[in-house]
């Protein structure tokens, strides 16, 4: 199957693009099999002008085209998946989680294959695309464990009456992802769609469309019925489409908040309940009783993670004045020794940002810190590799913004990129207020060896998802979402069932119907 793995990889339209791959390097792949995917197998568009450009960051090479799907397709994918509902949703919860389980077992084989990709599509090291696709697995195989487990309520009511409730699948959902966790992204929101008998079409970023696929081709091998889960390729057009469509049920949705307020009005339009996971600037506070080491590892974690390019990083950093100068200190030096380059190597651990545009905004924002008044301390500039084919990729040094005050734009705006911006507090009321003054309200962290204190913070900050003594855990079995404008719903956790379902209340009379009239 595999054709001159340093030239061209040329697969037929309907061999698995997961086949057999081994030690990628970059700039060694052109993907040529189509990224649309319904009905059980990959597809075509009759439309030979409307394709896009999809690069590969680590060198800025075109990796594919894109093609994007317009009404007739979505239409297409749609109906596959209520097809696929009809026989889906019958199944037992043991039935559903049989195929499930066998779809992580497929996942868990090819797990390097994936997680190269993801490397070639997204620009992350390898290091954390394997981990990425671990959650990816791990979160199907524990809504898989929940799938038999779906039940109602049973409910006595006077002279032998009662009542029962039954949790009742919604059918066809949509899932919008976002190009910083293209795999992790389609898995955990076909994981509980699926465990609940829904049926679901997704639509990856434009950016990085090529692993989602992947997925659904694993689900099918697994045993499921074609249709489970599509894939359509497109833009906002696309989007609006799946939005709009009169079949769709819910739409689940992870990006900027701008955007996510746009789907949320579309959804409205046909009362159509919505889980929106969206951006942060969250507040990490480090309180001068912390244990100094875990304290900046906890924050090169919450800040140097897929290249800074994640919704929940605590960007700021509050530390209390008297450890301020030892923690930046510390913080630099390791920033600082962070390796750049080929994010195929498992030595590298900063990989390339997405694509050239995202980077030069990422760039922006350091440059405008600066006339601001803040200290660049240590990165904040383009990084050109010394691997020729590398050099023109999208790459950057992590940055450490020093002097930051709350009013700074980097301070104040989602940067979405390696730059972490320190500030000093003397109390914890008055870091409390700061944290807090933010329209967002996504994620929050605190670093203290008080466990009293470590509770009464975390009580105040408004936030959904909040760390004590760590950051960027995001384990399967726990809920994981925003306050404020960070989004509606949650996604992991048992709690995600009530959100993938809905529940149907049936009353039953053992006696006389007793009339007013």
């Amino acid at each position: 199957m595999l054709q001159g793995l340093r030239g061209s990889l040329r697969w037929p339209a309907a061999t698995p693009l997961v086949a057999a791959m081994r030690c990628l390097s970059s700039g060694s792949v052109d993907i040529k099999v189509p990224l649309n995917f319904w009905a059980g197998k990959r597809q075509t568009s009759p439309d030979k002008c409307n394709k896009e450009n999809v690069y590969e960051p680590a060198t800025g090479r075109v990796l594919c085209l894109l093609d994007p799907c317009g009404a007739a397709e979505v239409d297409q994918a749609v109906s596959a998946a209520m097809s696929a509902f009809g026989h889906w949703s019958k199944m037992s919860g043991m039935e559903r989680a049989r195929i499930m389980i066998e779809a992580a077992h497929i996942i868990e084989r090819r797990r390097e294959e994936i997680a190269e990709m993801e490397v070639v599509n997204n620009g992350k090291s390898i290091t954390e695309a394997r981990l990425d696709v671990d959650s990816g697995r791990l979160c199907i195989e524990y809504y898989a464990a929940l799938a038999s487990t779906l039940a109602g309520q049973h409910v006595q009511l006077p002279g032998g009456s009662f009542a029962y409730t039954r949790r009742e699948p919604l059918g066809v959902c949509v899932g919008i992802g976002a190009w910083n966790y293209p795999f992790q992204i389609v898995a955990w929101k076909s994981a509980p769609a699926l465990a609940c008998g829904n049926s679901m079409v997704f639509k990856p970023s434009p950016v990085t469309p090529v692993t989602a696929v992947m997925l659904a081709e694993i689900y099918g091998e697994a045993g499921a019925p074609e249709g489970l889960l599509n894939v359509v390729q497109g833009g906002q057009e696309t989007g609006s489409l799946l939005c709009h469509h009169p079949d769709v049920a819910k739409v689940s949705f992870t990006g900027s908040v701008p955007t996510g307020k746009k789907i949320m009005e579309m959804a409205s339009k046909g009362v159509k309940p919505v889980t929106l996971e969206l951006g942060g600037k969250s507040p990490l506070i480090v309180f001068q009783d912390s244990d100094l080491q875990n304290a900046v590892s906890g924050a090169l974690m919450a800040n140097f993670l897929s290249q800074g390019q994640v919704c929940s990083n605590g960007t700021r950093v509050f530390v209390q004045k008297d450890i301020l100068p030892e923690f930046v200190e510390e913080v630099v030096k390791r920033t600082r020794a962070i390796e750049i380059g080929d994010p195929l190597l498992g030595s590298t651990r900063m990989g390339a940002l997405v694509n050239r545009p995202h980077l030069e905004k990422v760039l922006s924002f350091v440059d405008q810190a600066k006339k601001e008044g803040a200290t660049v301390l240590c990165g904040g500039e383009a990084f050109v590799p010394s691997d020729p084919k590398l050099r023109g990729g999208y790459y950057m040094t992590p940055c450490v913004l020093g002097d930051c005050t709350d009013a700074m734009t980097c301070v104040k705006e989602e940067i979405f990129g390696p730059v972490m911006s320190v500030l000093s507090f003397e109390t914890e009321e008055e870091v409390l207020l700061r944290a807090n003054d933010t329209t967002m309200g996504l994620a929050a962290g605190v670093f203290t060896r008080d466990v009293k204190r470590a509770h009464r913070v975390v009580e105040h900050l408004k936030a959904g998802s909040c760390f004590i003594n760590n950051y960027n855990i995001t384990p399967v079995e726990v809920p994981f979402g925003g306050f404020k404008m960070s989004g509606i719903g949650r996604e992991n956790g048992q709690v995600t069932v009530e959100y993938y379902s809905q529940l149907k209340t049936v009353f039953v009379e053992m006696g006389d119907v007793d009339s007013l009239f």
